[in-house]
């Protein structure tokens, strides 16, 4: 193949195809997604599913908002989003890894150098050229009804109630108060272009590495036996295992959607969120301690019981003893882990070559399996961290913090 050159048609024709496939599975699975949860009820789809796929691969949305007290506009909502909805990731690699492989296994049993840098910048320049335009898009003023999210007017009672000095005043402002809480507002939000094409850069190299080092038929340049010899099969190993368990916590969600009282918003988040908690898991069931900081309204938004046990405090490790005192079903964690590692164990074991003594080969499968799964739970980690700081300031005054 180096001696005839590199096959551009091939090259841009699979490029093409892969970028269009993994963006065509993204916003299908964002905009299913925020339909469900009733997010194009306040704000137009097509904006918003453009700003959750740039999250998905790396990039910042920063909202910001006016609010309007009795006819005046001089208060600001700042805030910074810094989670990735890793359920649109991961149908959007799954699906670009797929194609590019494909494509890629036409070159034969090796693939030149050039070739194989020649696909893998044609796809970059592809997909950043593709997540432009999604930054582009991806800006949008969502109206939000402060009657529809905020307290009833009896829980605002109570609270002005218990107040010293405020409960005891009758009439005109405990209702004054009570219109202020309950005006409307609007949230204007936008993606920020240069950091949301860094991070779809190494998303997208990020990606291809992932899917040559772990696929077991891909061609790999020449000198590069050593690779498909020792890595790929722990590799596949793990990748088989965490999709596995992103499948089991699927289908958990799906049996929650079919026996709870809101299916749409239940399969919504699941669309969305399924790999963030289930990755967020597999550290936790291999018993690494978990830093956790949660505090302001949005603390209840994390999962059961996990709000329960950071409710209160300043920072907690959380660990599956801790989670366990508030609910016993958390210890299932740690045994459906250690099954997750035998299965990735066994699935090394019958990818890999028997060379030397059993005790030997053994010995390098289990050595392989361990380098293989310390480097990937630290990016699980850095993948699942979640921060969200977000600020309403009044006239000066900060009215709400989270």
């Amino acid at each position: 193949m180096g001696a005839r050159g590199t096959p551009w048609f091939r090259v841009l024709f699979g490029a093409l195809a892969a970028v269009s496939w993994a963006f065509a599975g993204m916003i299908g699975a964002a905009a299913l997604g925020l339909h469900l949860l009733g997010a194009d009820a306040s704000g137009s789809l097509g904006p918003m599913t453009a700003a959750v796929v740039a999250m998905a691969v790396g990039g910042k949305v920063r909202p910001s908002g006016d609010v309007g007290v009795f006819g005046l506009t001089g208060s600001q909502t700042h805030a910074a989003l810094g989670i990735a909805p890793l359920g649109v990731a991961l149908v959007g690699a799954l699906l670009l890894a797929w194609v590019f492989l494909r494509s890629l296994r036409r070159a034969g049993v090796v693939v030149a150098p050039a070739e194989l840098a020649a696909r893998v910048a044609a796809t970059a320049a592809l997909f950043l050229a593709l997540v432009g335009g999604l930054a582009w898009a991806g800006q949008d003023t969502v109206a939000i009804d402060a009657g529809s999210v905020g307290p009833p007017r009896g829980a605002t009672d109570d609270l002005l109630g218990k107040l010293p000095g405020i409960g005891k005043i009758s009439g005109g402002l405990a209702d004054g108060l009570q219109n202020i809480v309950r005006t409307d507002a609007s949230v204007t939000f936008h993606v920020d272009t240069a950091r949301t094409l860094f991070g779809a850069l190494v998303w997208v190299l990020a990606v291809l590495l992932v899917a040559l080092l772990t696929s077991r038929r891909a061609p790999l340049p020449p000198g590069w036996d050593a690779v498909h010899r020792v890595v790929r099969p722990a590799a596949s190993a793990v990748r088989t295992v965490t999709l596995v368990a992103v499948l089991a916590g699927f289908a958990a969600a799906l049996y929650a959607a079919l026996t709870g009282d809101e299916p749409g918003r239940i399969m919504g988040a699941a669309l969305l969120g399924t790999p963030n908690g289930v990755w967020l898991a597999i550290p936790l069931g291999l018993f690494v301690p978990w830093k956790g900081t949660a505090s302001g309204p949005l603390a209840s938004l994390l999962p059961d019981p996990v709000d329960r046990f950071l409710a209160g405090h300043g920072g907690a490790t959380i660990t599956p003893g801790g989670l366990a005192q508030l609910d016993g079903r958390v210890w299932l964690l740690p045994v459906a882990t250690a099954l997750m590692m035998l299965l990735a164990g066994a699935l090394t074991a019958t990818r890999t070559p028997v060379a030397g003594t059993p005790a030997r080969w053994v010995a390098a499968c289990a050595v392989r399996l361990g380098i293989v799964t310390a480097v990937t739970l630290p990016l699980l980690v850095a993948l699942t961290r979640v921060k969200v700081n977000a600020n309403l300031s009044v006239f000066g005054f900060d009215a709400v913090g989270a």
